[in-house]
């Protein structure tokens, strides 16, 4: 037992000093009544200038590239956090589906343009699954098809834009959607209620499979690396109590999500690119709530989507966070109108 650890922990250390790869976390907690709680950390080498947007129902979109994008019209309104403002890199929309891109450094979308598809930046990936389905199962259906090819830019601070999705519902049904070697691969499951980053997400269930054997209480791996927070988040989520009260769920989800954040500052010189959480967002799906928490700021906030006007015709709005305002408590009124952002482009 002792050997066949030693000879797993050192396979890890191994396995992630190769990759250089953002450190968010994401996960699904299941409620004592049943309800379901997305919890994620954003963690990036600075801060990425997110800011919170409400998107109508109704919005004419296109992919984002130019000649051949891919056009759609929302059918869903939602709340979203922006990306340098190039990027939907998170969201949940009014049907209740909520959706987080964390970095994956191999992903690999193919040749796009040999496709023959139509086109869509890596940016809009996310709104696109927003502004079109109401469930998992649906847009599982619908993008296992692959109506689109993926164009991937560098993002504006010159890192790669590589990411994999990941989406969950109210009933607690999950999927994941990863590019590898040019194909769509896609986890769906309940079961897969924790995604962090490299490696791909099968070596990752195969690494947490080990660690099932292990009593948490007494030993877990404890860097900040994928791998090892990946293992941590599944035994925590496992562990903590199913809440019944909201308030004290929401509290869980919290503590979840700060027990595998990376504390500011915090650099490996070998994997520069594992940095520090700048935020967390807690959805709560079955109140339709969205909450936020800047690692700049001392206060949590949250957005009620239903008091926002996400009806046809409704103007985009902005919560602006650039230089860290300290916001508490709903925060629905301060946004203000704000023409959308235009997805990452060549």
């Amino acid at each position: 037992m002792k050997t066949s650890l030693i000879s797993l922990v050192s396979a890890m250390a191994i396995a992630t000093a190769a990759v250089n790869a953002e450190a968010c976390t994401r996960f699904v907690y299941q409620t004592g009544t049943d309800g379901f709680i997305v919890g994620r950390s954003m963690d990036w080498m600075e801060d990425p200038g997110s800011d919170l947007y409400s998107f109508p129902r109704g919005m004419a979109r296109n992919g984002g590239v130019g000649e051949g994008s891919i056009e759609w019209t929302a059918k869903y309104g939602s709340v979203i956090a922006s990306l340098y403002g190039v990027a939907t890199v998170e969201g949940m929309n009014d049907a209740g589906l909520v959706a987080n891109t964390l970095y994956l450094a191999e992903s690999d979308y193919g040749d796009a343009k040999a496709s023959g598809k139509p086109l869509i930046s890596v940016g809009a990936w996310t709104q696109y699954v927003l502004d079109n389905f109401a469930t998992v199962a649906e847009a599982v259906e619908a993008l296992s098809q692959e109506p689109f090819a993926i164009v991937a830019p560098t993002l504006p601070n010159g890192s790669k834009a590589t990411g994999h999705l990941a989406l969950a519902d109210a009933t607690g049904d999950s999927a994941i959607f990863e590019y590898v070697s040019g194909r769509l691969v896609i986890h769906h499951g309940r079961q897969y209620t924790v995604m962090t980053n490299s490696p791909t997400f099968d070596r990752q269930l195969a690494i947490d499979t080990y660690w099932q054997g292990i009593n948490g209480m007494s030993f877990l791996p404890g860097t900040i690396a994928s791998p090892d927070r990946f293992v941590r988040m599944s035994w925590a989520l496992n562990a903590v109590p199913k809440q019944k009260d909201e308030r004290l769920a929401v509290a869980t989800a919290f503590s979840l999500i700060r027990a595998v954040s990376v504390p500011l500052g915090l650099a490996d010189p070998e994997r520069p690119n594992i940095a520090s959480t700048i935020w967390r967002s807690i959805s709560d799906i079955g109140a339709k709530r969205y909450y936020f928490e800047s690692s700049y700021s001392p206060t949590i906030f949250w957005v009620d989507i239903d008091k926002l006007d996400l009806a046809a015709g409704a103007q985009p709005a902005r919560l602006d966070l650039k230089g860290n305002p300290i916001l508490a408590g709903e925060v629905s009124a301060k946004f203000a109108p704000a023409e959308p952002f235009k997805f990452l482009a060549p």
